[in-house]
C-alpha cells in the first residue's frame, strides 16, 4: 500500500471526475452552488469508503458470478444511512439534491471501485483508496461549484453563509446566468478536463526526457 501513490491517484492522475469520467450526472446537476458540492461530495467519500471496506473484508466471501449483485446490496445499505442521516439533521440538503442522493446507488464511483480496486485488495488499502478517491471528486465538485456559482449567480458559499444566500461579490445583473443551466456544467468541466490533461501531458513529456537524459 503506497498512500502516496493513493493520493495522487485520487486526486489527480486517476480522478474519478476529470480522468475517469465517472458520477457525470449528479456532477452536472447539482454543482450550482458550494453547499451541494460539499454535501454531495461527503457523501460519497463516506459511502465509497464504507463500501470499500465492507466489500474488501467479504471478498473471499461472496461468489464471483453474484459479486455485481452483491456490491450494490452493500452500496445500497450504507446510500440508505446516509440518506436517513442528511434527512434527520440537514434536511436542506435533501430539498437541495432531491434524488441525486438515492442514485449515489448506482454511481460508477462506487461501483468502480469496489470492481476494480476493494474486491482484490486488503481492508486497509480499500479503505485508504475510499478516502482518496472520495476526497478527489469532492475537491472537483467544489472548484466546479465555486467556479459556477462565481460567474454564474455572483455570489460565494450559496446555502452556507449570509443565511443560505451566499455572499455577494458580482453585483445582480452582471453574472453569465448561463452558468448555472446545464451547459455551464459541461464548459465548466470541459475546461477543468483540458487542464488537468493539459499538466498530466507536460508531466509525462517531462519525464520521458529525464529518463532519455539518464540513459
Amino acid at each position: 500500500m503506497n498512500i502516496g501513490k493513493q493520493f495522487k491517484e485520487g486526486l489527480i492522475t486517476q480522478n474519478p471526475v476529470l480522468v475517469q469520467m465517472l458520477g457525470m450526472c449528479s456532477t452536472m446537476a447539482i454543482t450550482t452552488t458550494l453547499f451541494n458540492g460539499i454535501g454531495m461530495g461527503l457523501s460519497v467519500l463516506a459511502i465509497l469508503t464504507c463500501s470499500n471496506i465492507v466489500i474488501a473484508a467479504l471478498r473471499k466471501i461472496i461468489p464471483q458470478k453474484i459479486r455485481i449483485a452483491a456490491f450494490i446490496v452493500v452500496i445500497a445499505g450504507f446510500v440508505t444511512m446516509v440518506d436517513l442521516l442528511i434527512q434527520a439533521f440537514v434536511p436542506a440538503l435533501v430539498n437541495s439534491l432531491g434524488v441525486f442522493i438515492p442514485l449515489i446507488v448506482v454511481n460508477c464511483i462506487i461501483l468502480g471501485r469496489a470492481e476494480a480496486f476493494a474486491s482484490k485488495n486488503t481492508v486497509l488499502a480499500s479503505a485508504v483508496d475510499g478516502i482518496m478517491q472520495g476526497f478527489g471528486y469532492t475537491v472537483v465538485l467544489i472548484i466546479i461549484c465555486v467556479i459556477r456559482e462565481f460567474l454564474g449567480s455572483g455570489t460565494f458559499g450559496g446555502g452556507i453563509l449570509n443565511g443560505g444566500l451566499g455572499i455577494r461579490i458580482i453585483p445582480e445583473g452582471y453574472p453569465a446566468l448561463l452558468l448555472v443551466l446545464p451547459f455551464g456544467g459541461f464548459l465548466t468541466l470541459g475546461c477543468l478536463i483540458a487542464l488537468v490533461q493539459h499538466f498530466m501531458s507536460r508531466s509525462a513529456s517531462k519525464e520521458k526526457k529525464n529518463e532519455e537524459v539518464a540513459e
